[in-house]
């Protein structure tokens, strides 16, 4: 029972003084002055006061509270990939919630982190965060503290944590004879220019008192290039040469140690994304025709691209004497071009190009082997392709995917992808082609071929090859089988698409990795990794996945389009993860790079001993003896000691019910009254 007083006045509390104090005056002044019967006066005064203030008797009745106690587990990859970590965490874990169901003083609340989906949060090993969750809706006079099981390597371990208010107590798993190795890049750019050097920093680090030299296996997108030698602890720099367009995976790997903590962070990763340096390409026209500046316009328009464009004005036939230095024409630098520079450029294109002396014979064998060595050749043929002075029968035949049978069609004709085009990434996609006919305008030329060689991916009148894709040795040849495109760019009947089909074509010749048909990619977006594969084939076979621990996943490859398929799944893991699909393999990385859960990654409790004195609390490790005992202490008592951890206990409680009692009410309140007026009244009468 608790009893307590309380007033609950009839009138407010000032009108009450204005009342009782004047009289009070009156009566105090009689008691200083002697008057006979002021004692009397001063008794019925407050028997009259007493009254008015209707004092209360309350008995309260109350629950009492329980203090809260925070088992934050650490669940991150730094707990788990370390088996015994995670059977010391999960056992001490499980030991801990038993002893605190003991007591009737503790409520316990259990918070598991380090497995979430976000990959920011998988980064780090963020407790207090947590552990604010847990809390959030307790006041702080009922925190009786927090135990957090973990190996030492937290990330937000705060500056006040002081302000909790109770103390925080460290179990901390591993041994303390750990040792590791580790590298990180101190310095890497995020992009670099295909082909060229890029400069970049790492350093070797270790714990205890290891130095010396270590191998450095430099991988770049899953092949090992070179090793290369770097001291421990100190900052070593690394040139490499970008390889590819678009994103380039680059690994530092170095070999384990006997007795090593993990090999997980002995791998650092810096993603760079590689920019083509402007591609250069040439293009030579054969003679003025209506569509003559589309394909200059197109590449001009590019920035990325430098064109050199040379249009045949003026053959060696034409002679009408005019004097050569009266003529304003530049001499077509032909040896420049295809003999000591050919190798400059990226592209060679022959818009209505025809034999006609300009070049000599042995120069188109020079083309034919540039594209045998990789280079990329395409051919606008227009009506002089089948002619007598056709490039088809020059030494370039070597390289062209067909021959012309003599045949120009002259008739309206939509141009149509192929069942190979609607798969293949140069025509798959473009805007019209869903229709029958497609929504673009017709054109009216077409270059007759026999047996092609490559893939067909557009025809035209009669189901004619229109436009052929070859691989030749290690360079690509194009073939478009009309000089009818302009009709597209010049609106047409609506025109058509030619801005993206030139522009797939001109960038699948110079082997842009996005348009290989036989292609498979893959990126990590937060925590899900996607897998996309690119082929001419009917359906993909499930893709097989390593993670970043050595583990094994499949995942099914479903249609998403023409020649495109994918897949996505969750994550746990942040690193690289190797997925092979067919003869394809490719990387992915997912999650931040470097994150900082796997930089450091032995038990320490030197991160957590500063938040634990503060708060009065203990830093100790699992593995030194069997778990402390848990002592309720009183706010202001110590909260560990050598074998036990100190949790606070609380005063704060619920109220469940109150009784009152009126003091001053009834039959005895009012015969106290009358008596107490009727005693000055008969001294009075005196």
């Amino acid at each position: 029972m608790n009893w307590s007083l309380s007033f609950e006045p009839f009138f407010s509390w000032p009108i009450l003084a204005a009342l009782l104090i004047p009289v009070a005056l009156l009566a105090l002044a009689g008691l200083w002055t002697g008057q006979r019967g002021a004692w009397l006066r001063l008794a019925a005064l407050a028997a009259l006061g007493a009254a008015l203030a209707n004092p209360v008797l309350l008995d309260e009745e109350r629950e009492p509270l329980k203090s809260v106690v925070a088992v934050v587990v650490d669940e991150s990859q730094s707990q788990t990939i370390i088996g015994e970590r995670a059977e010391t965490t999960a056992e001490a874990a499980a030991e801990i919630e038993a002893r605190l169901a003991r007591f009737n003083d503790f409520e316990t609340r259990v918070v598991k982190t380090g497995r979430a989906s976000s990959a920011a949060e998988n980064a780090e090993t963020r407790l207090f965060d947590a552990l604010d969750g847990a809390l959030r809706d307790v006041p702080p006079s009922r925190v009786a503290g927090a135990v957090l099981i973990t190996d030492g390597q937290v990330h937000d371990v705060p500056d006040n944590a002081a302000a909790l208010g109770a103390p925080i107590h460290g179990l901390i798993t591993g041994r303390a004879d750990e040792h590791d190795r580790r590298i990180r890049f101190e310095r890497a750019p995020r992009f670099g220019i295909v082909g060229k050097p890029l400069e970049l920093t790492y350093r070797v680090l270790a714990t205890g008192d290891q130095n010396g030299m270590v191998d450095v296996r430099v991988i770049i997108n899953g092949e090992e290039l070179f090793i290369d030698q770097a001291l421990i602890g100190r900052e070593t720099p690394l040139e490499i040469d970008v390889p590819n367009a678009g994103r380039n995976i680059i690994e530092l790997a170095i070999d384990p140690v006997e007795d090593e903590l993990t090999d997980i962070n002995n791998r650092a990763v810096a993603l760079v994304d590689g920019i083509r340096e402007n591609l250069r390409v040439l293009l030579v026209s054969g003679e003025p025709h209506s569509g003559e500046r589309t394909w200059r316009n197109l590449l001009k328009s590019d920035a990325s691209v430098d064109l050199v464009h040379f249009t045949i004005l003026r053959p060696p036939e034409k002679q009408d004497g005019t004097p050569i230095n009266e003529l304003s024409l530049i001499a077509f630098p032909t040896r420049e071009l295809f003999v000591e520079k050919i190798d400059d450029f990226d592209l060679i294109i022959f818009d209505r190009y025809q034999h006609r002396d300009v070049l000599p014979i042995l120069y188109y064998d020079y083309i034919a082997e540039y594209v045998e060595n990789g280079g990329a050749l395409l051919i606008a043929a227009g009506p002089e392709f089948a002619g007598n002075q056709s490039i088809a029968r020059t030494p370039l035949i070597a390289a062209l995917p067909a021959l012309p049978n003599g045949e120009v069609v002259e008739q309206g004709f939509y141009p149509r992808l192929t069942e190979t085009g609607e798969r293949h990434p140069v025509t798959r996609g473009l805007e019209g082609a869903e229709s029958d006919p497609p929504q673009w305008s017709r054109w009216f030329r077409l270059i007759g071929i026999d047996r092609p060689d490559g893939q067909v991916v557009m025809q035209g009148a009669g189901e004619q090859p229109l436009l052929i894709l070859n691989r030749k040795g290690e360079g690509r040849v194009g073939m478009f089988l009309s000089d009818q495109g302009w009709l597209w760019a010049r609106g047409f009947e609506g025109g058509g698409p030619h801005v993206a089909l030139y522009r797939r074509i001109a960038h699948w010749l110079m082997k842009e990795p996005e348009l290989e048909e036989e292609r498979l990619s893959a990126a990590g977006r937060g925590m899900r990794l996607e897998i996309t594969r690119q082929t001419m084939a009917e359906e993909a076979p499930p893709a097989e996945i390593t993670t970043p621990s050595g583990g094994t996943l499949s995942a099914t490859l479903g249609p998403a389009g023409p020649g495109r398929f994918s897949a996505s799944l969750d994550t746990g893991e942040i690193g690289i993860y190797r997925i092979a699909n067919g003869d394809l393999t490719t990387l992915a990385h997912v999650g931040p790079v470097n994150a900082p859960e796997f930089g450091d990654m032995v038990s320490t409790g030197e991160k957590l001993a500063p938040a634990a004195d503060a708060t009065g609390g203990s830093v100790r490790r699992l593995a030194e003896g069997d778990l402390p005992n848990i002592v309720p202490v009183r706010r202001a008592g110590s909260a560990s000691g050598n074998d036990w951890i100190g949790l606070r206990t609380t005063n704060d409680s619920v109220l469940k019910a109150v009784r009152r009692v009126p003091v001053f009410t009834g039959l005895l309140a009012l015969a106290l009254l009358l008596f107490a007026f009727g005693a000055m009244w008969y001294r009075e009468g005196r």
